[in-house]
């Protein structure tokens, strides 16, 4: 084997990973010595015969485990975003020694009795407000890993986690194989009538790439309702494909889910709470079960009579297709139906004004330019881990260098679906680090020489990403611990939500949306008409989203020791009780496939999307009323939250751009449930 490149530090620019150099022979040599280096550097921390001190304690916990943050950054992100064989095996065999490396530092008594004897003693040792935070954040995040459980309780934790790490990697997996191989195949264009010609192009192209050559694949995206639902006028095509996406995962992913469900909610119980959602929640802005259930119930019935209008408006023109019952496979066609009719908003239509370099470049890019003073150069000579991966340097408005962002915007067959933010390298003045950070997207691939032309959900999507990057970027803490997106769960899409507001922008909208072969803007009116339209659909989105909400929050508040025999079952009177059973609207993810919540993180956690609207809505109507330039307020939005990471508590964040507590009002008027 060559020389590892994970042994050393990057010697490129930002210290991006040497792509070039990585193979995958190099991930598990590099994961092993990694965990052993910060465990040696671990027991020198508590072998050290000084008193504990915030230097020789906190600082040098801060400093440890370089070389496992350098190669878990870059194999976590490929096992995402370019898979193989190999690399799953890796991920199968680390992911369990990674949690058990995790309960081997927070439950190492020594070390937890120093950090414990400095927080005890925090109001002596002079420290400044990002210094006494990260004391503080440390000894609550090792009384949480179980640092003061005795032996046999910190016994079974290990047990429990090692477990829920191997179903997590099993469970992503298996999403990641039944999706590709539930991908809709067609024989006939005839089949595909009603898509865009470019979008007939795509298909024909992802056919040829995965094998059916002279057929046309649908790839299914990671959520149910995929998006060729809207336009497909064969009602038997989309039956399938629904169907195909709806079925994903059931016969391996249930027993997972009710196995994964059960192992939190007896960790939780360990840990002294009555459910697996009381322990996530007590350390997120929410606070408390009660505080979540305070929101989202609320929003139930009302959003429901939205939807129940709605379909009654998709009926009437189903009728003259002799649909006498609108079913999940017909609400996004009709609807679009609806908005061809009553708005004139074409979608299909529309995305020739919206290609990819152009919305790139001229759209997200010219907003972070407007908002915060940002310039982009792509740096071509620098490679990164796949050929469809871009990389840019970012520039400050003095010409300073600010970091690195890699856009991979592209599906493709070794890809997870969805769109996320990495991290490949954390900003930290403590460790002379600048950020590299990347946004994944799965947008189809066109054919050869022909245009990327996006929809207007993608296009959102695009914004909504580049929103965490620019929070990876204008990271500036000290410690890498409060880096960038390092926030509470149910505040890190804050800030990305945000971002959403400048595709619609005026000075925006009108720098991009232009005709990608005649040049010519988006008609005014056209502008108008889809703004009236944005608001039809808000009843049907809302209930999607509240339905995989209060799923992940049924699946959460199981309380240890109650059985559960069936994961459709389960799901089924979980929505029912929400009052969520709505046929024709399925979750925007079933229990199979909810990879945010059994495999990403966001367990007890999907709550978070519409918590952190709330703050999103209320920093939009400040943005557009507070008496300053949007360059004046991105500065503000800058400086005061998107630098901060968790280095303060993360609402002071909000307090201090918008100067008071947020209000819900904004985002019912958004969601026309006012």
């Amino acid at each position: 084997m060559t020389e590892n490149p994970f042994f050393k530090a990057s010697t490129l620019v930002y210290e991006l990973p040497p792509f070039a150099e990585i193979r995958e022979e190099h991930y598990l040599p590099a994961f092993e010595r990694g965990m052993a280096d910060q465990l040696a550097e671990i027991a020198e921390i508590t072998a050290n015969p000084e008193a504990p001190s915030f230097d020789n304690t906190l600082i040098a916990l801060e400093r440890s485990g370089a070389l496992l943050r350098r190669v878990g950054a870059v194999f976590f992100n490929q096992a995402s975003s370019d898979t193989s064989p190999g690399v799953d095996r890796v991920d199968a065999e680390v992911s369990p020694k990674i949690a058990a490396h995790t309960d081997a530092i927070h439950l190492d008594a020594e070390l937890f009795a120093r950090v414990e004897a400095l927080y005890e003693r925090r109001d002596e040792l002079g420290l400044d407000a990002e210094s006494l935070r990260l004391l503080e954040r440390r000894h609550t995040r090792f009384v949480r890993a179980g640092a003061r459980l005795g032996s046999a309780e910190q016994a079974r934790l290990r047990s429990l986690n090692a477990e829920l790490a191997t179903a997590e990697t099993a469970f992503r997996q298996n999403v990641s194989a039944d999706s590709q191989a539930r991908a809709l195949v067609l024989d006939s264009v005839e089949q595909l009538d009603g898509l865009s010609p470019d979008a007939v192009a795509a298909a024909a192209e992802n056919g040829r790439a995965l094998g059916h050559e002279g057929a046309y694949v649908l790839s299914l995206k990671n959520f149910s309702n995929q998006s060729e639902l809207a336009f497909l006028t064969d009602r038997s095509v989309r039956e399938r494909l629904m169907a195909a996406s709806l079925g994903r995962a059931v016969d391996t992913n249930g027993p997972l889910a009710i196995r994964m469900s059960a192992l939190r909610a007896e960790r939780a119980q360990l840990l002294g709470y009555p459910t697996h959602a009381a322990y996530v929640v007590a350390d997120e802005t929410a606070g408390s079960v009660e505080a979540v259930d305070a929101l989202l119930p609320r929003l139930v019935a009302p959003a429901v009579a939205n939807a129940a209008r709605e379909a009654a408006e998709l009926a009437k023109v189903a009728a003259a297709d002799g649909v006498e019952e609108i079913a999940a496979h017909d609400w996004a066609y009709y609807s679009e139906q609806v908005r061809q009719s009553a708005y004139q908003v074409d979608a299909a239509a529309l995305r020739p004004y919206f290609e990819l370099e152009r919305v790139l470049h001229d759209g997200v890019f010219h907003a972070a330019g407007l908002v915060y003073g940002l310039t982009f150069t792509e740096r071509p000579d620098l490679t990164a881990y796949h050929p469809d991966v871009r990389v840019f340097e970012v520039f400050e408005e003095d010409g300073g260098s600010l970091g690195l962002f890699l856009g991979d915007f592209h599906a493709r067959a070794s890809k997870r679906g969805g769109a996320w933010m990495e991290e490949l390298v954390t900003q930290s003045t403590l460790l002379g680090k600048r950020p590299v950070v990347m946004n994944n997207l799965n947008i189809a691939r066109p054919a050869p020489g022909e245009p990327v032309l996006l929809s207007w959900d993608e296009v959102r999507t695009l914004f909504h990403e580049f929103g965490h990057a620019l929070h990876g970027l204008f990271s500036d803490v000290r410690y890498p611990y409060f880096a960038g997106t390092e926030v509470p769960r149910d505040f890190v899409e804050f800030p990305s939500q945000v971002n959403e507001m400048w595709m619609v922008w005026p000075a925006v909208l009108a720098n991009y949306a232009k005709h990608h072969v005649t040049g010519e803007p988006l008609p005014a009116e056209q502008v108008e008409r889809m703004a009236a339209a944005e608001g039809f659909g808000q009843g049907f989105r809302t209930v999607e989203y509240l339905a995989a909400a209060l799923l992940d929050w049924a699946w959460h508040t199981v309380p240890a020791g109650q059985e559960i025999a069936d994961a459709e079952e389960f799901e089924a009177a979980a929505l029912a009780k929400a009052g969520l059973a709505v046929a024709a609207i399925p979750p925007r993810y079933r229990t199979t496939y909810f990879a945010h919540i059994f495999a990403g993180g966001y367990s007890a956690g999907y709550y978070a999307y519409i918590w952190s609207e709330v703050l999103d809505a209320d920093t939009v109507d400040w943005f557009r009323g507070n008496g300053r330039t949007v360059r004046e307020s991105g500065e503000v939005f800058r400086a005061e939250l998107l630098s901060r990471g968790d280095s303060r508590d993360a609402l002071d964040s909000f307090r201090a751009v918008v100067g008071r507590d947020p209000r819900t009002e904004p985002l019912l008027v958004r969601r026309g449930l006012a």
